[in-house]
C-alpha cells in the first residue's frame, strides 16, 4: 500500500497493477468495460480517493460517480436513451466528466464537441450528429462565450433574432443545457432545472440500462479536426476508448496513487485516453479549464505529479520558458509526454534528466493512439520512435500507391488493424470505404517506417509531401532543421503554387521568448543544412496559429500566406 495525501486527509491507496500487464513473464490479457462502468468501477475500489482535481475543485471516485449518475438521471428525465446522441460543447471542467460519463451510462451516445467550432462548423457538427440534447457550459470569466457560438450555429435561440428563424437548425435537437454561473437567455434550460428532472428517475432505471451497454456499440463521437477538410464525425465504440485507455496508461506506468496532469481538451482523444488510463488504474486526473501559463505553473506548484503530459509544443514551451518555470517540484515525474521532432524532445530530456520524454502516434480513427514510447527504452529510441503499437493493434508500413509491404525500415505508408479502429465516418460510407480496404486495414495517410523490432516512427503526411519540380519533399524534414534553430520554438511548412516548379514550400515559425531572428536571416541559416530545393521560398515569423482544437490547420496557413504573397489558389 501507499499513501495518497489530499488536502483534508490522507487515504491509502493500493498500487494496482493496471490491467493486461500481469505478473512478470506474463502473456498479459485484454480488460475492458463500457465507458460508464469505468467510474461506476472505480468508486467500488477506492471511494475515497482522488480522482479529478481542478483549479478550485476536487472530487474523490466515490462522488465523481454520484455525480455521473445523477446527470445520467437528469438526461433520461429528458428523454435520453440508448443510441440518443448527447451533445458536449465546453470548455474544460468537472461538469465535462459528468454530462460524458453520465450519457454514457444510458447507452446513449457521448458527441464530444471542439470548443473551438463555431457558426457553420458548430452548425454542420450538431446537424450531422442528430444531436437531441446538446449540453454546454458558460463560466463567468470564460474567455470565450459558448452561447454565442450556440446562437451564431442556430440563430432561432437568439431571443432577438427568433422571428427571423422559424425554422429549427437542427431539426433533431430538443433543448439546450447550460451548466455554469454565467449568463444566458432564456431559450436555455440551466443548471437547478435540468438536475430537478433528475428527481423523477430512479438510479436504478440508469444502472438497468448501464448493464445493458455492449462494448462494440458507439459510446463517443468525435469530428476530426478538419486539418484538410470539413470535420467528419468518427464513431467510436466502448471497447476502442476503453481498452486503449488501458494500454495508454499500462504503457506510461500510471498506478493507484499517481497523479497526472493533463490540460488538453476533454473533446479530444489527447485527454480522453490518459483520464479514463487514471480512472481505471485509481490515479489522479489533474487538469485546467483553458491553458494559460501563470495559472498552470500555479497548479503544479502543489500538484506532486509523477506524470507530465503537456504533449504540444505551444504548451511545453510556454511552461519550460515560465520565470517560475524552477519553482515546481519536479522530482516525482517519472514520465513526460511530448508530440515533436527528434531534436526538439532531446531538448526536452535535459530539463527533466530523472524522467523519460516519450511520444506517440496515432490518430483519432486508431484509437486516438496506437503506440506511445516505451519509458524504459534508450533516448534515442523514445525519442527517434513512438515504440511498438500496443498488444492487439497490426501495424504494417505500404507502398502508397501499390499498396503492397513495404520491407522492414523502409518508408511507406503506415497502415493499423485491430480493435482500437473506429466504426466509420458518420452519414459518409464513401470516406470510410476509402480509407478501409478489403482486408480491414486503415490506410492512415501517414508517411513512417516500423523497425525490426516494430517500433514506429512517424515522418510526416501523404498530403504534406510537396512535388517541388519533380522532387519529393516532406514538408516535416523542413521543420524539422528550422527547429534545430535555437530561435525557434514551432515551424511549420506548407507549399504554394509556382508557375516554374509547381509547387515550393513556404515556413511559418513562431520564436522561442526573448529571441529576435527575421525570416530571412533564418532562411541564410538555412543554407548548406538542407538541400537547395527544399529550401523555403519564404519564411514568415507569426505570433499566432490557425488552430482546430490541438492542431495546426495547414490548409488555413497556406491560405493565409497565399493570401499574404498575392498567390491565387487553384
Amino acid at each position: 500500500m501507499t499513501t495518497m495525501e489530499t488536502s483534508s486527509q490522507q487515504v491509502p491507496v493500493p498500487r494496482t497493477v493496471p490491467a493486461g500487464r500481469g505478473a512478470a513473464g506474463s502473456p498479459g490479457w485484454a480488460e475492458a468495460v463500457p465507458i460508464g462502468d469505468v467510474v461506476v468501477r472505480a468508486a467500488a475500489l477506492w471511494p475515497d480517493s482522488e480522482a479529478l482535481v481542478f483549479p478550485g475543485e476536487r472530487l474523490t471516485f466515490a462522488e465523481l460517480a454520484a455525480d455521473a449518475e445523477l446527470a445520467a438521471r437528469a438526461l433520461r428525465a429528458m428523454g435520453v436513451g440508448p443510441g440518443d446522441h448527447v451533445g458536449i460543447l465546453m470548455a474544460n471542467c468537472a461538469d465535462f466528466a459528468r454530462v460524458s460519463y453520465g450519457a454514457t451510462m444510458l447507452g446513449a451516445v457521448a458527441v464530444l464537441i471542439n470548443a473551438r467550432y463555431q457558426g457553420d462548423d458548430l452548425a454542420h457538427v450538431l446537424g450531422d450528429a442528430d444531436v437531441k440534447v446538446l449540453v454546454s457550459a458558460c463560466h463567468a470569466g470564460q474567455p470565450f462565450g459558448l452561447t454565442d457560438r450556440i446562437e451564431a450555429a442556430m440563430p432561432e435561440l437568439d431571443p432577438r433574432r427568433r422571428d427571423a428563424f422559424p425554422v429549427p437548425s437542427v431539426p433533431t435537437l430538443e433543448a439546450v443545457v447550460v451548466l455554469g454561473d454565467g449568463e444566458c437567455g432564456p431559450a436555455y434550460l440551466r443548471r437547478e432545472g435540468f438536475y430537478t428532472g433528475a428527481e423523477h428517475i430512479t438510479p436504478e432505471e440508469v444502472h438497468a440500462l448501464r448493464r445493458q451497454v455492449s462494448l462494440r456499440e458507439v459510446g463517443m463521437m468525435m469530428y476530426t479536426s478538419g486539418t484538410t477538410a470539413q470535420p467528419k464525425g468518427c464513431a467510436l465504440s466502448h471497447e476502442m476508448v476503453v481498452r486503449n485507455a488501458i494500454a495508454v496508461a499500462d504503457r506510461l506506468d500510471v498506478h493507484g496513487g499517481d497523479r497526472f496532469w493533463d490540460p488538453l481538451p476533454m473533446f479530444h482523444m489527447s485527454s480522453v485516453l490518459p483520464m479514463n488510463g487514471c480512472f481505471y488504474t485509481g490515479a489522479t486526473f489533474l487538469s485546467m479549464e483553458h491553458f494559460e501559463p501563470d495559472g498552470a505553473i500555479a497548479m503544479l506548484r502543489s500538484a506532486r505529479l509523477t506524470h507530465f503530459y503537456p504533449t504540444f509544443p505551444t504548451i511545453t514551451q510556454a511552461l519550460a520558458d515560465h520565470p517560475e518555470f524552477s519553482a515546481v517540484d519536479w522530482s516525482a515525474v517519472r514520465v513526460i509526454n511530448g508530440v515533436a521532432p527528434p531534436a526538439t524532445l532531446r531538448e526536452l530530456q535535459k530539463l527533466w534528466p530523472h524522467a523519460a520524454v516519450v511520444t506517440a502516434y496515432g490518430s483519432t480513427e486508431t484509437g486516438g493512439c496506437v503506440s506511445f514510447s516505451v519509458p524504459t527504452d534508450t533516448l534515442e529510441q523514445r525519442t527517434n520512435t513512438s515504440g511498438p503499437p500496443f498488444p492487439g493493434i497490426q501495424v504494417r508500413v505500404v507502398d502508397a500507391e501499390t499498396g503492397v509491404p513495404v520491407p522492414t525500415g523502409e518508408r511507406g505508408e503506415i497502415c493499423v488493424r485491430g480493435y482500437s479502429m473506429f466504426e466509420g465516418y458518420r452519414n459518409d460510407p464513401e470516406a470510410t470505404a476509402a480509407v478501409i480496404d478489403d482486408e480491414g486495414w486503415f490506410h492512415t495517410g501517414d508517411i513512417g517506417t516500423v523497425d525490426a523490432d516494430g517500433r514506429i516512427s512517424y515522418l510526416g503526411r501523404l498530403k504534406d509531401m510537396l512535388k517541388v519540380g519533380g522532387e519529393n519533399v516532406a514538408a516535416v524534414e523542413i521543420e524539422e532543421a528550422l527547429q534545430r534553430h535555437p530561435a525557434v520554438g514551432i515551424a511549420q511548412v506548407v507549399g504554394i503554387p509556382d508557375d516554374r516548379l509547381v509547387e515550393v514550400p513556404v515556413a511559418a515559425v513562431e520564436l522561442r521568448d526573448g529571441h529576435e531572428i527575421t525570416g530571412e536571416e533564418l532562411r541564410e541559416w538555412l543554407h548548406g543544412r538542407i538541400a537547395s530545393f527544399k529550401l523555403p521560398r519564404y519564411v514568415r515569423v507569426v505570433d499566432e496559429w490557425p488552430m482546430a482544437a490541438t492542431k495546426i490547420q495547414k490548409f488555413r496557413l497556406r491560405e493565409a500566406l497565399c493570401a499574404e504573397l498575392g498567390i491565387d489558389l487553384p
